[in-house]
This record gives C-alpha cells, sequence and structure tokens, in this order.
C-alpha cells in the first residue's frame, strides 16, 4: 500500500512539478539568474502546459521565479539569509507544535510516533528516508491538535527539500537521535523539553542547507 500512504505527499501534477522545481531552486540546482524551458518542464513531467503554468505562478508568489510575457520564467533564487530566515520561523512553529503535542497528544498517536520512528530509522541511508521522516514529523504536528498550527506550517515547510535527508546523509544519526528524544519529551509530557528539540531540529538543517548554498556559490 505504499502508493496510498504516499498520496499526500505526491499530490497533484501541478503540486508535484512546484515542489520538484521548488527542490532545485532551493538546494542551488537551479540558481538565480536561470532560465526556464516551459515546453522542457511539460516533457519532464508528461503532462500538458497548464499545471506547469499553474506550478510556476505559484513559485513566483513565493518570490522563487519571475514570469514576463516577453522573456519567459527566470530563478530568482533564495539568499542564505531567507533561508535561515525561514527556517527560524518553521522552527518557532514546529517547537509550538512539539510542545502542544507533549500536552495533547493521545496513547495511540504516541505508539504511532513510536512505529513512524522505528521505519525511518530503518531505512537510514535509503532514499526513501525522505519520505518516511516527513510521516514522522506530520504525525507530530497532528498530534498538536491544532488545524490553524497545521496550515501555517505547511506554508511555512515549503522551504525545506523534501530530499533533505539523502542531501545531507550526516545529518542523518542526529536527526535519529532527536527523534528518540522528542518521543522521550512526549511520553513525559515534557513540553518546553520538546520545544526545545524541535525548534533546535529545525534550525541545525536550515544552516546546514545554508552551509551548502554557500558553498554552490564559491
Amino acid at each position: 500500500m505504499a502508493s496510498v500512504s504516499g498520496i499526500d505527499i505526491s499530490g497533484t501534477v501541478r503540486e508535484r512539478a512546484a515542489r520538484e522545481l521548488r527542490d532545485r531552486i532551493l538546494t542551488g540546482a537551479l540558481p538565480a539568474g536561470s532560465r526556464l524551458d516551459l515546453d522542457a518542464i511539460t516533457e519532464e513531467f508528461a503532462t500538458s502546459r497548464t499545471p506547469v503554468r499553474e506550478a510556476l505562478l505559484e513559485l513566483s508568489f513565493e518570490g522563487l521565479v519571475r514570469v514576463a510575457p516577453r522573456s519567459g520564467v527566470t530563478v530568482i533564487g533564495i539568499s542564505p539569509d531567507d533561508v535561515l530566515d525561514s527556517f527560524t520561523i518553521l522552527g518557532v512553529l514546529t517547537g509550538q507544535a512539539a510542545a502542544w503535542a507533549a500536552e495533547r497528544v493521545e496513547p495511540d498517536e504516541l505508539s504511532a510516533l513510536r512505529e513512524l520512528a522505528t521505519d525511518v530509522a530503518a531505512r537510514s541511508g535509503d532514499d526513501s528516508i525522505g519520505e518516511a521522516n516527513w510521516h514522522f514529523h506530520q504525525k507530530i504536528h497532528r498530534a498538536a491538535h491544532s488545524p490553524r498550527l497545521m496550515t501555517q506550517i505547511k506554508q511555512a515547510a515549503r522551504v525545506v527539500p523534501t530530499n533533505f535527508l539523502t542531501l545531507f546523509p550526516e545529518h542523518e544519526k542526529h536527526s535519529l537521535d532527536e527523534h528518540q528524544e522528542l518521543l522521550d519529551a512526549f511520553a513525559d509530557k515534557d513540553a518546553d523539553r520538546a520545544r526545545v528539540i524541535a525548534e533546535r531540529h529545525v534550525l541545525d538543517a536550515g544552516r546546514s542547507l545554508v552551509d551548502w548554498l554557500n558553498g554552490r556559490g564559491h
């Protein structure tokens, strides 16, 4: 049932195209100033032009590309400072989610989180770890029982490349250790500890991405 579990992360063609192009821009694979060819993207995603146009429009609203009638689509990119700001905002939101989860998590949700954390650890070194990690964090956000906060996190989390853990394998062990620390904080209903761990988890990731982008710029 892997296809079913992956539905919410794969989404529509528009979402998939937007996410893939966003990932390439966020990781510097598509550097600032590069031009995007609508026909080439349409062909790559084996789709019609409409969802690709919509995906590019979405990226233009996020300030990642510029869409001009004559000159086409140009990558604006994202500065390291913007990356750090975005991860700091996401860190604050995920810290709040973890704090509320520590206070509000149901016993069955905690059991499910333990299973998901085990699944992430089992995929260490494999490309599928990214999706497993996404499901684990998604479950924490749900355990906060705040639809409003979930909406804010979904917006803010766009800045995290979906292939983060395969891009930064050195983060894996650190990440898995912090997952265990989070589960312990939830079990102890320690909201303050959960907040600190979750916030640090995201900020460390942001710093890694900034270092990576700075390295690519040289």
